[in-house]
């Protein structure tokens, strides 16, 4: 039997055993038992219920405690006072909304913990996806095709100054779907060309755009 199933049954014996406490403390109440009785004992009991006898043994424990009844060897149970079974009733009311209370804490905090959990994994999967997006410009080279209202239009790679002005390195020149790989500074700028270029830094393809096309 797992450790879950065994805290599981015995959840289920306490229960038990204090519902039939509960259960004789409402028939003092309903004057189904009456003060001064004296009700047969525990295997009377235990065949009514439909539990053994050390469940009864509990359960009138439970009430004996509380001054409910008086248990007497070989003469039975002794109804003693229905104001204790009253406040055993309310006690017990009390104890078990306190521990709905507890178990619906151990829920939340479960759920919590679950939920923290959730939120760092996510956290670091936005840190690695953070770091890729930052590298990609090193790994794989940009691309930004040049507008016809671009300043770089008609100027060579050497006059506009590109890495002082942007820090990225133009690798490639695809004009009308030829490519030249690692133009020199003399190669000219035309309108529609698509600049192939990397750079190191996490905005470079922001300052890139923004020299090209200011």
């Amino acid at each position: 039997m797992s450790q879950k199933n065994r805290k599981e049954e015995k959840r289920t014996t306490v229960a038990r055993y204090e519902k039939i406490a509960l259960d004789i403390a409402y028939s003092i109440i309903n004057g189904e038992w009456k003060i001064g009785e004296i009700v047969k004992g525990r295997s009377t009991l235990s065949g009514k219920y439909s539990v053994s006898p050390e469940t009864i043994r509990r359960g009138l424990k439970l009430l004996e405690e509380m001054q409910v009844v008086n248990v007497i060897e070989k003469k039975g149970i002794l109804i003693k006072s229905k104001e204790a079974a009253d406040t055993f009733i309310k006690e017990y009311q009390s104890k078990d909304s306190i521990l709905s209370l507890r178990e619906e804490i151990s829920v939340l905090t479960s759920e919590k913990i679950a939920i923290e959990k959730s939120v760092l994994e996510k956290l670091d999967s936005i840190i690695e996806q953070a770091m890729l997006l930052r590298n990609i410009g090193i790994i794989f080279p940009l691309e930004l095709k040049i507008s016809e209202k671009s300043h770089l239009v008609g100027k060579s790679i050497g006059e506009a100054r590109f890495w002082n002005n942007t820090g990225a390195t133009i690798i490639g020149i695809n004009r009308s779907g030829h490519l030249y790989l690692s133009p020199g500074p003399k190669l000219v700028f035309f309108a529609n060309d698509i600049i192939l270029y990397v750079g190191n830094d996490a905005h470079i393809s922001d300052k890139v755009k923004k020299y090209v096309n200011r």
